[in-house]
């Protein structure tokens, strides 16, 4: 390909093939990303980020760093756009979606008005295991919050404006549906009480310190700004040797931390909300597994998604 060679860029509606947009001696070296900003300076109501631009009407969408010399395009540089909608970023999105819970489930331990019979007012539990689960639950999206904060690093900056309806609603309905039984003036403990309790605390608070020394391990595997991809490895820390099982640890953590929050409180809706998780979940963790094995050779044969040696 000559040295000189600035191609022009056209930009089709991947609906109807009208042409939207078209770019003058592009230089080669321009990025989807930098192609993007182009259109959205003809196309104002379409910033970058709701804009998915790819080779092929019904193709997957290029990546921002992809660079327009190293595709398979001619003379003229053809490109198909789809509008996304409109967009809200993920912080944004785990700040809502994580605060709802943490905030629900207190209004049900305090017992405010007109969630129980009048007389149960602003009363407390006598059973020791409700207080214990309330501050199980809130240091579980205490995390959650501050790990959104200070430790991820996003590949994607945004998602669609719907999905935080979606994962509202998800999140902030079990919330409530598990607060109300575990904080019920007639719950009663688990059968096998104090034990049964202890055992769930400890899987509890293992699998919570597990869940963030993997979110610690992956944030360093990413530097600042970049959308670089590495292998995760294990750690000197030991609650990240999982990695030599797992390519999902995070998740495996996860659904423990859920098992044990299940075990402490002995509730039907929180046992529920523990198998709806685990199957999203493992739908997360084979894509992500998937998606390893396609871009990386040498990729550990002997991980599994997210359970070892079986899921």
């Amino acid at each position: 390909m000559p040295l000189h060679w600035r191609p022009p860029v056209e930009i089709l509606d991947a609906k109807t093939k009208d042409k939207l947009c078209f770019l003058d001696k592009v230089e080669p070296n321009a990025t989807i990303g930098e192609i993007k900003s182009m259109f959205h300076k003809n196309h104002p109501q379409w910033y970058p980020a709701r804009q998915s631009i790819r080779l092929d009407p019904k193709g997957k969408s290029l990546k921002d760093e992809d660079v327009l010399q190293h595709l398979p395009v001619g003379t003229t540089a053809t490109f198909y756009f789809r509008d996304l909608g409109s967009q809200i970023s993920w912080v944004t999105v785990f700040l809502t979606e994580y605060t709802g819970p943490l905030v629900i489930y207190l209004m049900f331990y305090f017992r405010v008005p007109f969630i129980y019979a009048p007389k149960y007012d602003f009363t407390t539990s006598k059973h020791w295991v409700v207080h214990l689960a309330c501050m199980c639950h809130s240091f579980h999206y205490m995390k959650r919050l501050l790990e959104t904060l200070f430790v991820h690093r996003f590949s994607h900056g945004t998602m669609p404006l719907r999905n935080i309806f979606k994962n509202c609603t998800y999140y902030w309905g079990f919330a409530a549906w598990m607060a109300y039984y575990i904080n019920h003036p007639l719950y009663t403990p688990p059968i096998y009480g104090e034990q049964q309790i202890r055992l769930a605390l400890i899987l509890f608070l293992f699998c919570q310190i597990g869940n963030f020394s993997i979110h610690i391990a992956l944030r360093n595997l990413r530097p600042p700004g970049s959308k670089t991809r590495k292998i995760p490895y294990p750690t000197k820390n030991p609650f990240t040797w999982i990695f030599l099982l797992v390519s999902c640890p995070n998740y495996t953590y996860e659904l423990g931390s859920w098992l044990g929050f299940t075990l402490m409180t002995q509730c039907l809706p929180v046992a529920f909300f523990t198998l709806v998780g685990f199957i999203q979940m493992t739908v997360w963790a084979k894509g992500k597994h998937r998606s390893y094995l396609k871009e990386f050779r040498d990729y550990p044969p002997l991980r599994s998604p997210i359970l070892p040696f079986i899921l």
